[in-house]
C-alpha cells in the first residue's frame, strides 16, 4: 500500500509570475494615466486635422524645403491624407520619442529603485533567483505597452471614422503592432542601466540620454548617405510610422532584429545582475 503525502503540495501556477503581477498591480496606476494621456493627445490631432486639410496652404510643398535631417526626424513625407498627418503628429513623435523615452525610463528604475531603497537584498533572500526577478519585472512592462496600443490605436480608429477621414486599418494595426518591438527593446537597454547602477536617478537619467542620443543618430544617420550605415545601430532604424501608414510598407523583419535585439540585450542585463554585489 503506497502512502500519500500528508503535507500538500505546493501549487506552481500560482507560485509563477508572483513578481510580474505584483509589479503590474504597482504600476495599475501609471499605466491608466499614461494611456489616458495618449488618448487625449491621439484625440486632439483627430480634432485637429479637419481644419488642417482645409487651410489654403501647400503643406507638402511646405515640407520640401525643410532640411533633410530635419524631415528625417520626423517622418516628413506628406500632410495631405490622415495616415502621413498622424504619422507625423502622432506616431513619430509620441510612439517614436515620447514612448521611447518613457518605457527606456520606466525599465531603468525597475532594479536601481529597488537597491537605492534596500528592497532588493530582501526580495533576493527568499527562494528566488536573481534571472526570475530581472525576468518578472520586465515582463511586467509588457502590460503597459500592450494597453496604451490597444486602447490608442482602437480610438484612433474610432475617431477618423468620426470626422469622416477613416484610416487604413490594416496600416493603423501594423503601426502598432510593429512598435511593440521597438518599445520593448528600449525598455531592455533601460533596464541595462538599471542593473548597473545602484541610484534609480541615475540610472533614468542615462537611459533617457542614451535613447534620445540614438534617436539622434538615426535622424541624422538618415540624412547623411555616407554615414547612412549607422541606422542599423539604432532601434528607431527599424520602426519606421511613416512608411508602415503611407507608404503600406511592414517591414517584418527589421520587426525580428528588433525581438532578437532584445533578447539578447535582455541576456546582457541579466549576466551583469547576477554578477554583481548587492
Amino acid at each position: 500500500m503506497t502512502l500519500k503525502p500528508t503535507i500538500p503540495q505546493q501549487n506552481w501556477r500560482q507560485e509563477m509570475l508572483e513578481t510580474a503581477r505584483y509589479e503590474v498591480d504597482r504600476r495599475r496606476r501609471g499605466t491608466v494615466v499614461l494611456t489616458a494621456g495618449i488618448s487625449l493627445v491621439a484625440v486632439f490631432f483627430i480634432a485637429l486635422y479637419p481644419s488642417f486639410q482645409t487651410a489654403d496652404i501647400d503643406i507638402d510643398q511646405m515640407i520640401e524645403a525643410w532640411p533633410p535631417a530635419m524631415r528625417e526626424a520626423f517622418g516628413l513625407v506628406t500632410l495631405a491624407s490622415i495616415e502621413g498627418f498622424l504619422a507625423v503628429e502622432l506616431y513619430n513623435f509620441v510612439w517614436v520619442i515620447v514612448l521611447g523615452l518613457y518605457f527606456a525610463y520606466l525599465a531603468a528604475g525597475l532594479i536601481a529603485d529597488d537597491i537605492e531603497g534596500d528592497r532588493m537584498d530582501l526580495l533576493c533572500s527568499l527562494p528566488v533567483s536573481r534571472t526570475r526577478v530581472l525576468f518578472e519585472k520586465f515582463a511586467a512592462l509588457v502590460v503597459p505597452i500592450l494597453a496604451v496600443n490597444v486602447v490608442v490605436g482602437s480610438l484612433v480608429y474610432a475617431g477618423t471614422i468620426a470626422i469622416g477621414e477613416p484610416i487604413d486599418a490594416l496600416g493603423l494595426v501594423m503601426v502598432h503592432l510593429l512598435s511593440i518591438p521597438y518599445l520593448l527593446l528600449c525598455a531592455t537597454i533601460g533596464l541595462v542601466f538599471s542593473v548597473k547602477f545602484d541610484r534609480g536617478d541615475v540610472a533614468k537619467r542615462a537611459a533617457i540620454a542614451a535613447i534620445f542620443a540614438l534617436y539622434l543618430l538615426d535622424s541624422i544617420a538618415g540624412s547623411v548617405e555616407e554615414i547612412s550605415v549607422v541606422q542599423s545601430l539604432t532601434p528607431s532604424g527599424y520602426y519606421d510610422p511613416t512608411a508602415i501608414l503611407v507608404q503600406e510598407t511592414y517591414a517584418i523583419g527589421d520587426a525580428g532584429v528588433l525581438l532578437v535585439a532584445t533578447a539578447v540585450v535582455l541576456v546582457g542585463a541579466r549576466v551583469l545582475f547576477v554578477r554583481r554585489d548587492l
